[in-house]
This record gives structure tokens, sequence and C-alpha cells, in this order.
């Protein structure tokens, strides 16, 4: 088993009544609540975080968000840049680049130069982007995944063709598609894609691409990844490994169960946020069933419940370093996860708690979950 580091590099600094007065932290917050000052601050911090996390042993997992205050990397091309020379070793996980709402050859074009600076430690993720990306982008919610895939296999077409080539497609088109440079490992870097609906599955099975799930319960992990297994029996693919697993979760690992907690409780401020379901789940982004995962029937958001589900359902692994161990196994016996994307930061926990647990899960964690196959 791999442990990335992770953080959605968040600003916490806000009124009290910031999110009730505009009625969401992501869309519709203004940005003059953001001091450059403090971001400025707040950016080396986090960036300092992922140099530790390469110096520990741990990889490292970017992503990028648009218009919230819960996440400041607006473009994890840009903080991917700044750590591809900063670092020596771990696996740089871009989870991801969102290909709904960004043009395609630049993506081809950014991820062929990371990879190539890094030596070949770059993992692309590419991601159709949440829910709340449809209004800043400006995009149509019921053809983000074509458009997502479009995007693909024109960004797969450019990696392995070394000649200019055109293309006509029912979202894109270009007359001339030459980017450089090339990939650095070839025909491409690792690819992996992000899931949360099981009818969404069998296309990431069926390119033998790694499946990642992100704050999900281990029951919806485990449906999701049932479903991949499932894709490839039937059409006769080899057993898919646990190095085709991952999963992403709040984590915080403490001396004692009283520190453990108090970190883990930290993490909640990411959680505990308004979630409109008109930002959430536009009309078209997913189908009714797929609400579920963020909505209980009365439209209330299910990610605002206590800390005590959330640590039994799986979505925040927190506990003593022997405790982390035995929820990680567990998560591994039951869903097959070879990849432990761990979200260590979020909102105001603090520089020094989040390098301590990071440095806990390195020396007394990781050690007992590398031999895990």
């Amino acid at each position: 088993m791999l442990a990335y580091h992770f953080t959605e590099m968040p600003y916490p600094f806000l009124p009290d009544d910031a999110e009730e007065t505009y009625g969401a932290m992501r869309v519709t917050l203004p940005s003059r609540f953001c001091d450059p000052k403090i971001a400025h601050d707040l950016y080396n911090r986090y960036l300092d975080e992922y140099e530790y996390a390469d110096e520990l042993g741990l990889e490292i997992m970017l992503n990028e968000h648009h218009a919230t205050a819960t996440c400041m990397a607006a473009n994890v091309s840009i903080t991917a840049g700044t750590l591809v020379r900063r670092t020596k070793r771990a696996k740089l996980l871009v989870l991801g680049f969102p290909l709904a709402h960004r043009s395609p050859i630049q993506v081809a074009e950014d991820a062929a130069m990371l990879d190539v600076i890094s030596g070949g430690r770059l993992i692309a993720g590419f991601v159709r982007g949440v829910g709340t990306e449809i209004h800043p982008a400006n995009t149509n919610p019921a053809d983000t995944r074509e458009r997502m895939q479009e995007a693909h296999d024109l960004i797969i077409k450019a990696w392995k063709t070394q000649d200019v080539f055109n293309w006509e497609g029912k979202h894109y088109h270009y007359r001339y598609v030459n980017p450089w440079p090339r990939p650095y490992q070839q025909p491409h870097p690792p690819i992996w894609i992000t899931g949360s609906q099981p009818a969404a599955v069998p296309w990431v099975a069926d390119h033998d691409y790694t499946l990642a799930t992100v704050l999900t319960s281990y029951e919806q992990t485990e449906a999701l990844f049932t479903a991949y297994r499932k894709r490839c029996e039937e059409m006769n693919y080899p057993e898919p490994g646990s190095e085709k697993f991952a999963y992403c979760a709040l984590t915080f690992t403490g001396e004692t169960d009283q520190k453990a907690e108090e970190g883990g409780r930290k993490l909640l401020w990411y959680l505990n946020k308004r979630r409109p379901v008109g930002f959430f789940a536009p009309p078209g982004f997913v189908p009714p069933q797929g609400l579920t995962r963020f909505f209980d029937p009365k439209g209330n958001a299910r990610y605002n419940r206590g800390y005590e589900e959330l640590i039994d359902q799986g979505i925040i692994i927190a506990g003593t370093p022997k405790k982390v161990i035995e929820k990680v196994k567990y998560l591994h016996d039951r869903c097959g996860v070879g990849h432990l994307l761990m979200m260590n930061q979020a909102g105001f926990m603090t520089h020094e708690e989040t390098k301590r647990s990071m440095e806990l899960f390195a020396t007394e964690v990781y050690p007992e979950l590398k031999t895990l196959n």
C-alpha cells in the first residue's frame, strides 16, 4: 500500500456569518474575504508540508477547485510546478485535471511537461469536476461526462501520436494537434479516474485505470470497487489488484486517543459546510439516485453528521498509530484498497499539528501498511 499526503489548501479565516450570509462557502462567497497576505503565508505553509511529505517518504496528492475558500488550489498545474523541483522522490498524483472545463491540449502539455521535469514521477488524474464547478465554468452539467471522455481520448491520442493531426469531435475542434513535449513515461503517465457513481465505473475498468473514491463511506466504496471487479470479470479482463483502487479520507494520527480525537474533530471544518443542492448537484450532473451520496431524502447534507458516525463510515480515519493501522487494514481487507489518500490538513489545523500527524503516520503506521498487497 502507498500513502499520499493531501490538503486542499483552505482559507479558513472568514467572518463567522459569512457562509450563512452568502448561502454557501463555494460559488457565491465573495473573494474580498481573501487577504492576499494571509493567503501568501498559507500557500507557503501548505507547500512546506508537501515538501515534508517527500522527506518522510510519503507520496503527494494534489487537486484543484474554483470559487471557494475550501480550496485555494485554483490551478493544479501551478501547484505541481512549484513542487516538481522541490521534491526528489515522491510520486506527484495530480487528481486532478478537470477535463470537462479545461482545454485538453493544455492538459496534455501541462502533464507532459511536469512528467519530463520530474523524470517520470507524475500520475495523471483525470476528473470531471464537482457540481460546484459548473456555474463558475458556465458549462452544461448534462454533458460534462461525455466532454471529459472526449477530452481523454484526445489527450491519449496526442500523447501517443508523434506527428501533427487534426481533431473534429462533438465538443472539441482543433486544426493542429501537436503538443510539446512528449511525456517522460511512455506512452504516457499512469492514469487515475475519480468516481462516485457505479454507472461510471465500467469505463474506468475498460481502460485499466486506477479508480479513486473521495470521502465515500465503506459501503459506497465497496460497491464502487465491486462494480469495477465485476466489469473485469464480465469482459474477461485480468483480475484487478489493489493497485487499481484508491481511497481518500480525512486522516489524523495522534500520540493519544485524546489528541487524535482533537485533531480528527478539527478536520470537520471541511465537511460541516453548506451544500446547496443547486450548486453541488445541478440538474443533469448526477442521476437522481446519485444524490444520496451528498443528501438525505429531506435534502440535508449527509456530511453534516456526528464525528463518531463519520469515523464509523471511514470518512474520517483518526486515532493513535495502533488504531490507525487497524482502521486502514480493515479498509484494505474489506475494499481491497492499495492507495491511501490522506487529507491530513483542513480548516484551522496548525502547521505543527499537521506535521506531527504526518510524522507519526510515516514512522509508526506506514511501515505496517507498506506490506499490504
